[in-house]
């Protein structure tokens, strides 16, 4: 969490929060001086809860807030500030997003590896954990013969939002792409909200998801500690 919390204030933002229905996690924010915000239990996403900070704080319909989850203790500050100068730079979209090429098969195929396209303007066009885009060409046996990943673009889950959008978006029921995907931004793009994708300046680090996630990103933390190695 201290990680995440810092990487966000060398992003530059004039505020950083955080926010969480978990008492542990207010307590831990505190003990390393972030300002931590207790919220409803009852949210199902973190979408819901930043939208009731927004709420609360009384910001602004066109201000940009940008959600950085708790589990991206390798998330650099460079892309934070990239996505809210992204969505800061594209006037008509509602919702700014970042994506990396894919450069092997293996993500190509993987679900858990979301994958992004987009029109010429870099307009998000839609979100899948399928591989696309497919090349026809590159798999003349089938879905397992695949020999090219080219073009394809993992999304990065790190979000920026004109808050008049984050509230119209926490207010709309799923959609029906989303609860066959399992992927929220599915829902802006059903109900007709934009959504601006730019390469990722550099790479994120790994995210942590399972117990052996922990143990792999708290090493390559410890290998930034002064004195290390």
């Amino acid at each position: 969490m201290q990680w995440v919390y810092e990487s966000a204030c060398a992003a530059g933002a004039p505020e950083v929060l955080i926010a969480t229905d978990d008492e542990r996690i207010l307590r831990a924010a505190s003990s390393f001086g972030a300002t931590a915000l207790l919220t409803s239990p009852r949210h199902v996403s973190g979408t819901d809860r930043i939208a009731e900070v927004a709420t609360q704080r009384g910001w602004g319909a066109e201000d940009i807030v940008v959600n950085v989850q708790g589990d991206e203790p390798l998330m650099p500050a460079a892309l934070i500030g990239q996505v809210a100068a992204l969505l800061a730079g594209q006037p008509r979209a509602h919702i700014g997003t970042l994506a990396a090429p894919l450069t092997s098969l293996a993500d190509l195929m993987d679900p858990n590896v979301v994958k992004v396209v987009t029109d010429a303007a870099g307009l998000a066009l839609y979100f899948s954990r399928a591989p696309i885009p497919w090349n026809r060409d590159g798999a003349a046996q089938g879905l397992a013969s695949q020999l090219d990943c080219g073009g394809a673009r993992r999304h990065i889950g790190l979000y920026a939002y004109r808050v008049g959008a984050l509230l119209r978006l926490a207010g709309l029921p799923a959609g029906a792409l989303e609860v066959r995907e399992k992927l929220e931004q599915l829902r802006a793009l059903e109900h007709g909200l934009v959504i601006c994708v730019a390469d990722a300046q550099e790479q994120p680090g790994p995210d942590v998801n399972t117990p052996a996630d922990l143990e792999r990103v708290a090493a390559l933390l410890a290998a930034r500690r002064p004195g290390a190695g």
